[in-house]
């Protein structure tokens, strides 16, 4: 299983990627995590940090956007590249035909509650109480995580925006997801969420990088939408622990127990760098840097993965340990096991 999108050649030349993160993508896909338990290494302690923000209406969301299977097409529209608000305007602005064939299409697989036949009507007043149920789980859910799903898009998209650069569509494409293969003129994405085939048929591909998708990118159902691709960002697992920072006397200590430069290089990577950005943050050639970054991922203190045309190095949970001063995971001292008759081994 999984999804061929087929493009033309007027197709890869309307390519584009999001300028901002699409703020009702991210509801609907932090609605799905809130249903289920995936991705609990990055996603855990977001769940536990908005579990008490219980609204008792917010439940009725869960009926249009359940965690498998579809979602309705009409909660993420176009007009939400523009913002928030605009993307309310927009859902206010979904027409009668758009609500009935999604409802209908969510129906096949569970009853829909009795709340949710005058929104297929297209009534007025039910579509505005949706519009506030959105609004809410955003406020609730994401708005305070906003600084991190905007950091993380334009990791993202600055990533991207370099592979096309470089290495045309293909090397976009290879960077996307390890999901994602292409084989000119065809996009593969495996999943067995995903299937069929979407012709874009001239109409470009916009490409949106989410905080919140997971585990692999999405489209609408609906191939005569807009076509859109959503693709996860890549994630720091920490991402709502403290921020690591790093004391004059670690530093210090660093320096002697890597060298100054490697420990600099360390230091950088916090973040996430490419190597060409190395090295213009370390003042080193990029030939040196690779060669630091080799060492340094060798000793398992980072890790790199090509994105198109660049390398992406991130610290390991070592590494990360090493920059925030504490002993390192697996280094830390051991309670010595205790044999009968109470005598160390």
């Amino acid at each position: 299983m999984g999804l061929r999108i087929h493009f033309t050649y007027d197709d890869l030349a309307r390519v584009v990627l999001a300028e901002e993160p699409d703020p009702l993508w991210e509801g609907l896909l932090s609605l799905h995590l809130l249903q289920n338990r995936d991705g609990t290494l990055v996603f855990g302690r977001w769940r536990r940090a908005t579990r008490g923000l219980f609204d008792p209406e917010l439940p009725r969301l869960r009926h249009l956007a359940p965690p498998r299977g579809y979602s309705a097409d009409f909660l993420t529209p176009a007009g939400a590249s523009g913002g928030f608000d605009a993307g309310v305007d927009a859902l206010l602005a979904t027409d009668r035909a758009r609500l009935r064939t999604d409802l209908t299409e969510l129906s096949l697989a569970r009853p829909l509650p009795g709340w949710a036949r005058p929104l297929a009507d297209g009534d007025t007043q039910a579509l505005r109480g949706l519009a506030g149920l959105v609004r809410r789980h955003h406020e609730r859910f994401v708005a305070p995580y906003w600084t991190h799903v905007r950091a993380r898009f334009d990791e993202a998209r600055s990533v991207a925006a370099r592979a096309l650069l470089r290495s045309g569509f293909a090397g976009l494409a290879e960077g996307l997801h390890p999901s994602v293969r292409w084989s000119a003129p065809v996009l593969h994405i495996a999943g067995s969420h995903l299937r069929g085939d979407l012709r874009l048929d001239g109409r470009g591909l916009r490409i949106i990088p989410s905080f919140f998708c997971w585990p692999g990118p999405i489209v609408l159902k609906d191939g005569s939408l807009p076509p859109v691709l959503v693709h996860p960002v890549t994630h720091d697992p920490r991402w709502l622990a403290p921020p690591p920072s790093v004391a004059p006397g670690t530093r210090q200590a660093l320096a002697a127990l890597l060298g100054r430069a490697r420990a600099a290089v360390l230091e950088e990577v916090a973040e996430g760098r490419t190597t060409s950005e190395l090295a213009a943050r370390v003042g080193l050639s990029p030939a040196t840097v690779s060669h630091h970054v080799a060492v340094l991922r060798e000793s398992g203190l980072l890790t790199s993965r090509r994105i198109g045309g660049a390398v992406l190095h991130t610290p390991t949970t070592l590494g990360l340990d090493l920059l925030e001063g504490g002993p390192p995971c697996g280094l830390r001292p051991q309670p010595k096991a205790v044999a009968r008759g109470g005598r160390s081994r």
